[in-house]
C-alpha cells in the first residue's frame, strides 16, 4: 500500500510568479489567493505574481506567500483524489502541513505566519544576522566548531540538519563568517553563504517566540486529522498542546529535516509530494533515501504528472 506525505517548503523557495499558471487557469485558485489578501489586508497576491522580488523576499511577505501557494497546491491534489497519510514542512512550511491536517484554518495560518515574519524581523533586523550551508562535515564536528566560535563571543549554531552532508548554521554575521572558515579548516568541502534576511532557527530569534506564543494562544487549534511530523523533535505532533509548544520552540531551534524524513519513511511513507514552488525538499529527500518516490507540484504540468503517476499507486488497499 502506498503511503503519501505532503511536504511544504520553507523560506527561500519563493519566486515571483509562484502559482501563476493555476491562478490564470482556475477561478478557484484565484479565489484562494484573494482569501490571503482579505485575511492580511493587503495585496499579497500581487506581490506573489508580479513582484518586485526584493519585496517578496522580505520575511513577512515570503512566509505567507509560500503558505498560500503550498496549501493551494495541496488542495488541488486532494481535489484530484490524492490524499496524504502524513504531512510535514520545513520551518515555515510546517504551517502548511498543519492546515492540511485540519489543525488551523488557512485564514488563521496566513495571518499567523505574516506576524511570525514581522516578529522575526523585529528580533534581528535585516542585515544583522546570517546563515550558511556547510557541506561535507559531520554534525558532531560542526557542533564543536559553532560552540567554540560562540564561546568566543560570536553567536552561531546549527540551524537546519537537512540531509547527509548538508547542514545550515545561523547566527551573527561575524559568527557565521568565522564558523564557515573554521568548518572548512575542520574538513568541510564548502561553506556557502545563504541569501536570507535573518539568522533563522538560532537563539537570536528567541525574542520573537513570546510574541508568537501570544498570537497562537489567540486562535483556535484542533487535533490533527493526519500525523504531522514536527521540526524540533522529528516526531508526530499528537495534540494541540504539543503543536503550540513546537511552533514556539521551532523559531529558535534547529530544523531536524533529515530525521523527520527518516521518521516518515520508518512509518511506511514511500511517496513524497512537495507542494509549492521549487524542488528543494524533493532534492533533500532523495539525498536521504533514493528508494522513495518524490514529486514536486508547482504548475499545471507537474500537477498532471502526479495525477497520472497516482493511477499506479495502491492507495486504498
Amino acid at each position: 500500500m502506498t503511503k503519501i506525505a505532503f511536504i511544504f517548503p520553507g523560506q527561500g523557495s519563493q519566486t515571483v510568479g509562484m502559482g501563476q499558471e493555476f491562478v490564470e487557469n482556475s477561478a478557484d485558485s484565484k479565489a484562494f489567493y484573494n482569501r490571503a489578501d482579505q485575511s492580511l489586508g493587503f495585496e499579497l497576491s500581487k506581490l506573489m505574481l508580479e513582484g518586485p522580488a526584493e519585496e517578496l523576499t522580505l520575511t513577512y511577505h515570503a512566509q505567507p506567500a509560500l503558505l498560500t501557494t503550498g496549501v493551494m497546491v495541496a488542495e488541488k491534489l486532494q481535489a484530484a483524489g490524492i490524499t496524504p497519510n502524513f504531512a510535514a514542512g520545513h520551518s515555515l512550511g510546517e504551517y502548511g502541513a498543519l492546515v492540511i491536517a485540519g489543525v488551523l484554518s488557512f485564514e488563521d495560518a496566513v495571518s499567523v505566519v505574516h506576524k511570525r515574519g514581522l516578529y522575526m524581523n523585529e528580533a534581528v533586523p535585516a542585515g544583522q544576522g546570517a546563515m550558511a550551508a556547510i557541506l561535507g562535515l559531520e554534525l558532531e564536528a560542526l557542533h564543536e566548531v559553532t560552540e567554540k566560535i560562540s564561546k568566543a563571543g560570536n553567536p552561531v549554531q546549527v540551524a537546519n540538519v537537512n540531509c547527509p552532508g548538508q547542514i545550515v548554521i545561523s547566527g551573527t554575521m561575524e559568527g557565521v563568517e568565522k564558523a564557515s572558515v573554521a568548518a572548512k579548516e575542520a574538513g568541510a568541502k564548502r561553506a556557502i553563504p545563504l541569501v536570507v534576511s535573518g539568522p533563522f532557527h538560532s537563539e537570536l530569534m528567541r525574542p520573537s517566540s513570546d510574541k508568537l506564543a501570544a498570537t497562537l494562544a489567540a486562535i483556535s487549534l484542533s487535533e490533527p486529522q493526519i500525523p504531522v511530523i514536527g521540526n524540533v523533535m522529528a516526531k508526530e505532533l499528537e495534540d494541540v498542546s504539543a503543536i503550540q509548544q513546537e511552533l514556539v520552540e521551532q523559531v529558535y531551534s534547529a530544523v531536524q529535516w533529515e530525521a523527520s524524513v527518516r521518521e516518515m519513511i520508518a512509518q511506511g511513507v514511500d511517496v513524497f509530494i512537495e507542494c509549492g514552488p521549487g524542488k528543494v525538499l524533493s532534492g533533500l529527500v532523495k539525498k536521504i533515501d533514493r528508494s522513495v518516490a518524490t514529486y514536486c507540484v508547482y504548475d499545471e504540468a507537474s500537477l498532471e504528472s502526479v495525477i497520472e503517476a497516482a493511477k499506479e499507486w495502491t492507495i486504498n488497499a
